[in-house]
């Protein structure tokens, strides 16, 4: 990568930025009214105001690396909607987190146009004839300008911002709106791709789990059959897998000759432990993954390919589950329970985790599936004073319908090229990202110039 700065630097709150940037304070670089505003206070929007249907409200939760999260939303009414109008949110303005933290933000697009944000965020509106709101929200994810704001927040349990905090801080940009949109603009194309293969994911996720949902918690295909109809969109061949009768079981109706057995004697179900930190012997220089329920909250997709600790060959020995080959599923255990993935490395884990090591009749698919559709009954065997919990010893009882080898074979023929095609393209999100976090902070000091960035760039995607 060409330098750009040398001696043509200047020293900052951020560290070196290029000396033909200029600097404004960034309230001067929104819009004169509301330029930089808290969300509505809690006397204005209560969570009892919350509805299944209607206007989304960001929080906290929502703010992902630039990009506002989808998923568990809570809503108002129309009418709530227009009565919090003055906290409505339009394509171009940032969202930013103003408590916990508050170096967390995400620029709006138009499929989020028209939402609002929460009490728990501050909302900036740049003047698209002073600076790029694209730049500038990737302004806001340059290293020094997020160890800076996290130094000037205020609180020291809880670290907060508020609109003089966060309008006071200088940002520097190049004068040329052009050159301010060309980095938007190829730092947008490395999200852009990350999020495309992210959108695919969820499709194959979303395929995979509803053929599990209708083959074996539903059991349509056999429904069909006891109807005297085709399995509709099932190939004949696979719908002859299928038997044509239920029979009774403990857990229900089930498909005639399919079984009923505690998941614990169809996988071994293993739990973990955490070395003393306290022994450098057991960390330092480890290589070995090891996995916390942390690691398995950020998860997008059911799949860890690695984590945030290592142990050393030491330290391996004294987990006493050891190191768990590529394919177990994991299931955080408490605190909450529920987080669910496959390990598509070898990892160990600490005790708050379950292990289903899955070298038997059910396969890793079937189990982390099944898993998901059955958490309710999971949570039910849970228990705890602090926070809720379920040990090895109450998970493993808990029954599972055990269909025939022939329909698990043919399950796996199915979901199996998807997973693998979510791993791949995992793998490529774990590239572009780096790319991405390489690429960012050497364009917003000015230390590499936009056509060498679009030279790397153009050779990745």
């Amino acid at each position: 990568m060409t330098a750009r700065m040398g001696e043509h630097t200047k020293h900052t709150v951020y560290g070196l930025m290029s000396a033909r940037f200029e600097s404004s304070p960034l309230v001067d670089l929104c819009i004169a009214d509301g330029g930089v505003q808290t969300g509505p206070f809690g006397s204005q929007l209560h969570a009892s105001d919350y509805v299944d249907y209607g206007t989304p409200i960001i929080t906290v939760e929502h703010l992902g690396d630039n990009r506002i999260i989808h998923n568990n939303l809570p809503r108002v009414t129309d009418e709530d909607k227009d009565r919090l109008s003055r906290y409505t949110l339009v394509t171009g303005d940032i969202v930013f987190s103003r408590v916990g933290s508050v170096d967390r933000r995400a620029v709006v697009h138009p499929e989020e146009d028209g939402w609002l944000f929460s009490g728990r965020c501050l909302r900036i509106r740049p003047d698209k004839n002073k600076i790029d709101p694209g730049f500038l929200s990737w302004f806001f994810g340059f290293p020094g300008f997020q160890e800076h704001i996290r130094q000037i927040a205020v609180g020291a349990t809880m670290p907060s911002l508020n609109t003089k905090i966060l309008g006071d801080v200088p940002i520097y940009y190049p004068s040329s709106p052009t050159e301010q949109q060309a980095i938007a603009c190829i730092l947008g194309a490395l999200d852009d791709k990350i999020e495309l293969n992210r959108q695919m994911n969820r499709t194959q996720e979303e395929t995979a789990r509803a053929i599990f949902k209708s083959w074996f918690v539903d059991f349509d295909p056999v429904r069909a059959k006891t109807d005297g109809q085709q399995p509709p969109g099932l190939k004949p061949e696979i719908a002859a897998l299928f038997p044509d009768t239920f029979e009774d079981s403990e857990l229900g109706e089930i498909p005639a000759g399919w079984r009923v057995r505690p998941i614990g004697d169809v996988v071994q179900v293993l739990g973990g432990g955490t070395p003393s930190t306290k022994e450098p012997d057991y960390w330092e220089g480890g290589f070995h993954p090891f996995c916390t329920p942390k690691d398995m909250s950020s998860l997008t997709e059911p799949v860890l390919l690695g984590t945030e600790r290592h142990l050393t060959d030491k330290g391996l020995t004294k987990v006493s589950s050891g190191c768990l080959p590529i394919g177990t599923v994991l299931l955080s255990s408490r605190a909450p329970i529920g987080y669910l993935a496959i390990a598509e490395t070898p990892v160990s884990i600490n005790q708050g985790i379950i292990a289903m090591v899955c070298d038997g009749g059910l396969p890793n698919l079937y189990v982390l599936y099944w898993t998901r559709a059955n958490m309710e009954r999971v949570l039910a065997n849970a228990n705890g004073s602090t926070f809720l919990e379920i040990s090895k010893q109450n998970f493993r009882p808990i029954s599972a319908v055990i269909p025939p080898p022939t329909i698990l074979r043919r399950f796996m023929q199915i979901v199996d090229p998807q997973h693998q095609r979510v791993v791949l393209s995992l793998r490529q999100i774990q590239h572009i990202a780096a790319l991405r976090d390489t690429l960012l902070p050497k364009l917003l000091s000015g230390e590499l110039v936009v056509a060498e960035a679009e030279r790397i760039v153009g050779r990745v995607i």
